[in-house]
């Protein structure tokens, strides 16, 4: 294999090499840097050539892919955000005017529920799809997955963007079960069955799996053969006292990762070391900034994470504002791998909640409440944790004079918010006029997990 060259299908990797590709991960910043740049030159170009949306961007803000001759320059260029995929995906179904080839050039597409419960579409060319997958594969021999493992993939494969990780455990080699969202004595009865010796979930589910094991008799560290546990979508992973109490009780080693719908599934992970979440360099150019001025934050400093694809050539994302604010380290990590590592999620920029790894915004719950002429469209989201595990619940108001009932209406408005962004809620219904109101922004979310993120 040449540079940069990894496993093609049917080729395996040595069990004993440390590296999935040892001359990209062990390059030098500067090499990093230089690879970047011609990376992210091309995809400047391939964006103002083939996606609408961003030629009118650039042309307005006059500016050009050949203005950019370093990092620098880049931060000239605009911000786009979550609102502006809907947008621009409403303005031009089905894929919208930021996808950059047609849609006979896409052969996968991953969604993610928006504030009128129209999935927000992220497409993939079959290159990308390769790209994305080799990634994985990279990520999970970081984190200790080898082809002697049985894999145990415990994510959504309905449109989720963790769905198709499980194939990078494939391309490895790894025996890989493709077990989904499964009723927890189903899982259980899997991870036995098979004897796996890996899986992938959230935290506060690897830990309420773990309860349930010894709930029926079996005993996670000497009745299963789990050595190795991947978790995302919630930030525990990253939180010491949560990846211990995990580990304690499953005998296991947690590794968590980091990923997001709007380009693919785990763009940043833990190796071995666990000392931070290596970056897909390669994939991904990475700024912080202050999200109140847009200024740059050195590596270290905590700010909005603003992210640009390099590769990608279904949708490229040119700054695109996750409203994560992060800090990063540029060090090289003790494994000897020089990517940049992800330190921490330390809060959010919005309201978005995730319950049990599914992402949701107030906005979310208000469309389907304000399109029921039974509810006065008042409504409030408490998010507590019962049993180490997340739950939401939405409290609405009925209006005067309701003629049904509190059970069918609530069963009603959980049955839509569950159809609608795949969470399921407890719902209380309420008198009308009972929730406060307010003259300039409401308070619609009560928190009240404590402190959820990583300080």
């Amino acid at each position: 294999m040449n540079k940069h060259q990894t496993a093609t299908a049917g080729e395996r990797v040595a069990a004993d090499r440390l590296y999935w590709d040892p001359a990209l991960e062990t390059q030098s910043r500067a090499e990093w840097d230089a690879m970047k740049l011609d990376l992210l030159k091309k995809s400047l170009h391939h964006a103002y050539a083939n996606a609408p949306y961003y030629r009118q961007l650039f042309d307005e803000a006059g500016l050009s892919p050949d203005d950019v001759r370093s990092f620098d320059d880049l931060r000239r260029f605009p911000t786009i955000n979550k609102a502006v995929l809907r947008e621009r995906q409403e303005a031009a179904p089905l894929l919208g005017d930021l996808a950059a080839v047609p849609e006979e050039e896409v052969v996968y597409v991953s969604a993610s529920s928006g504030s009128t419960g129209v999935p927000t579409v992220s497409p993939f060319t079959a290159e990308d799809f390769e790209e994305w997958m080799d990634y994985e594969a990279r990520q999970f021999w970081s984190s200790g997955l080898r082809p002697s493992d049985r894999y145990a993939h415990s994510l959504n494969f309905s449109l989720f963007i963790g769905g198709p990780c499980v194939l990078g455990a494939q391309k490895i080699g790894a025996l890989s079960i493709h077990a989904g969202t499964v009723p927890s004595e189903r899982l259980l009865s899997i991870l036995q069955t098979f004897q796996a010796t890996a899986m992938w979930t959230t935290p506060s589910y690897a830990w309420y799996l773990g309860e349930t094991a010894a709930k029926h008799g079996i005993d996670p560290k000497k009745d299963l053969a789990i050595k190795r546990i991947f978790v995302a979508g919630e930030p525990g992973g990253s939180i010491p006292e949560t990846r211990a109490r995990i580990e304690a009780l499953w005998g296991a080693d947690v590794y968590d990762y980091y990923g997001l719908s709007d380009i693919f599934g785990a763009c940043a992970g833990m190796c071995e070391a666990k000392d931070g979440l290596h970056w897909a360099e390669d994939h991904i150019h990475v700024e912080v900034i202050d999200p109140e001025t847009g200024a740059h934050v050195a590596p270290g400093g905590r700010g909005e994470m603003v992210l640009t694809t390099l590769k990608k050539r279904a949708r490229p994302l040119i700054r695109f504002r996750t409203g994560d604010i992060v800090s990063f380290s540029e060090e090289t990590c003790t494994c000897g791998r020089t990517s940049m590592r992800l330190m921490g999620v330390h809060g959010r920029l919005d309201d978005m909640l995730v319950i049990r790894g599914v992402n949701i915004f107030p906005s979310d719950v208000e469309a389907i409440i304000r399109k029921d002429h039974d509810f006065t469209g008042e409504y409030r989201l408490v998010v507590e944790r019962e049993n180490h595990l997340d739950t939401l619940i939405v409290e609405a108001e009925r209006i005067h004079g309701f003629n049904g009932t509190d059970a069918e209406l609530a069963q009603r408005l959980k049955d839509h918010i569950k159809a609608t962004t795949g969470v399921g809620a407890k719902v209380s219904i309420l008198a009308a006029d009972t929730l406060p109101r307010a003259t300039h922004k409401a308070k619609r979310v009560e928190d009240r997990r404590g402190q959820v993120w990583t300080e």
